[in-house]
């Protein structure tokens, strides 16, 4: 499998946003990548969902 053709700009911000190490972002599979985007922004709305209701 070749690696992901993301600029370095991008592979920076997921690195930094998935908690991972940049050559992991590139060598991840695609579909994986955006599963663990799709758990965190589920994450994200749930907290910004018991912050409004406090």
């Amino acid at each position: 499998m070749r690696p992901n053709q993301f600029s370095a700009e991008t592979a920076q911000k997921l690195a930094e946003k998935l908690n991972m190490p940049i050559e992991h972002i590139v060598h991840t599979p695609p579909h994986v990548i955006m599963e663990k985007i799709a758990e965190l922004e589920k994450k994200e709305q749930q907290q910004e969902q018991t912050a409004d209701k406090k």
